[in-house]
């Protein structure tokens, strides 16, 4: 039997590194794709998020708006239908009206 040589065990060395670095490649490869399936699920839920504080917000505007046409509207109301000392006086008979000439 012979003695390897040494650029023989120099060359299965080297094969080793190169297969101990593929490894390290693929893992490093596979890591980097879960960071950008999470990253990616991540920017959906936001978005997600968003939206529904987006509706959340118009609802909350269309609510507001809703209450104050409501409370204007009752006001209006109130005032076309006087109450108390003015609604007394609304429902007495007009006096006779009498038109005063002016010197122009």
């Amino acid at each position: 039997m012979s003695k390897p040589s040494l650029t023989s065990l120099a060359i299965a060395s080297k094969k080793e590194d190169l297969a101990a670095a593929k490894a390290s490649v693929v893992a490093l490869r596979k890591e980097i794709a879960d960071m950008r399936a999470t990253q990616r699920l991540a920017r959906a839920v936001a978005k997600e998020n968003r939206a529904i504080a987006k509706t959340a917000a118009a609802n909350d505007r269309a609510e507001k708006k809703a209450a104050r046409i409501a409370k204007l509207e009752a006001k209006l109301a109130a005032m076309k239908n006087p109450v108390g000392r003015l609604a007394i006086k609304a429902a007495k008979k007009p006096s006779k009206v009498t038109v005063t000439k002016m010197a122009a």
